[in-house]
């Protein structure tokens, strides 16, 4: 007998609904198209419908322990209102919490995305056993959790993490957040993006130009395997991206002194082109992190049993999600 909880991944393309053992054996996976176009109540109702079939599936071998939901954008975890919904047209101020509870007939978990994931990585991936973590998710944006003592720090009301919003350059590019400089116009998909149609534009990186021009599917992936190959402008816009993002990770080292750093999200798996700039600039602009970096950088402690600052990969990918909704549902149960 093995009791379960389900979690759920919401994005503006896919929904994916799991259920996961107790344990984190993942018992089955679902996934969906989200259709957005057909309005939230269409999209909540066909989660709900996933959510029902698999609990009916696997009760007869152990207890449903309850759900978790993540959600993209800001959300009010005192309400379940989705304040913020970038990739969700229409759930804007919409009461995702209460419209999911009144079609299960049960109390769900309502989070954010990036801090469902957080949790998972805590739970099962590049962070487990470690009880302090902090989580980006480098996608078209920035995402971010703080893991405290093994549970999700919510701040006042449930949005604290959103590293993306840290300013890194006080009169820099316009954010949709209404500031200005924001870290995720400079170190994400979209800011790598940004910075190759600039560096085309100039007539000075001729393989980008031509990869983008004939590449159907010309992306993030296609301007690391360039840089790796040694082609300049790409390895310079690596370079840019992360001495960016050390930038951003100084600040959360010293202001929050934590065991490790997880990076995740698609952008991170390009690490080798843009890990030494983000090194470099986070001894330069972090004394917390100059006094503490590893020489092994999997190594918690040092020879002395010092702990030391963990700067490390993501390791369950975009199922990182699932697993940490489902946890949220148990720690909550």
């Amino acid at each position: 007998m093995s009791d379960f909880s389900i979690g759920v991944d919401l994005g503006g393309t896919n929904l994916r609904i799991a259920a996961v053992s107790r344990d984190g054996q993942l018992l089955e996976k679902v996934t969906l198209g989200t259709k957005v176009a057909l309005g939230p109540k269409h999209v909540i109702a066909e989660m709900c419908d996933a959510i029902q079939r698999l609990s009916e599936k696997y009760a007869p071998a152990g207890k449903l322990l309850g759900a978790g939901i993540g959600l993209p954008g800001l959300v009010d975890i005192q309400t379940g209102v989705m304040r913020k919904a970038a990739n969700l047209p229409g759930f804007e101020n919409y009461p995702a919490g209460a419209e999911i509870e009144r079609r299960l007939g049960t109390r769900v978990v309502v989070e954010n995305d990036a801090k469902v994931a957080a949790l998972g990585e805590q739970w099962l991936g590049a962070a487990r056993g470690v009880a302090n973590v902090a989580v980006l998710t480098l996608g078209t944006g920035i995402g971010g959790a703080i893991i405290l003592d093994g549970k999700i720090f919510h701040g006042m009301n449930g949005m604290a993490g959103e590293f993306g919003h840290v300013t890194v350059e006080p009169e820099g590019i316009p954010c949709g957040c209404g500031n200005r400089g924001c870290a995720e116009r400079y170190a994400s998909a979209s800011a790598i993006a940004r910075m190759v149609r600039e560096a085309i534009a100039t007539g000075d990186a001729p393989a980008l130009a031509k990869a983008a021009s004939s590449d159907p599917e010309f992306g993030a992936k296609s301007i690391y395997n360039l840089a790796i190959q040694g082609d300049e402008p790409a390895r310079r816009i690596f370079r840019t991206f992360g001495r960016y993002l050390g930038m951003t990770l100084a600040g959360l080292v010293n202001v929050l002194n934590l065991e490790m750093y997880v990076l995740g999200g698609g952008v991170a798996s390009a690490w080798d082109a843009y890990a030494p700039a983000m090194f470099e600039e986070l001894r330069t602009r972090s004394l917390v992190y100059a006094v503490t970096v590893p020489a092994d950088p999997s190594a918690q402690t040092d020879s002395q049993g010092r702990r030391q600052t963990v700067i490390t990969r993501a390791l369950l990918g975009s199922d990182a999600g699932l697993y940490g909704a489902a946890r949220s549902a148990v720690l909550a149960s």
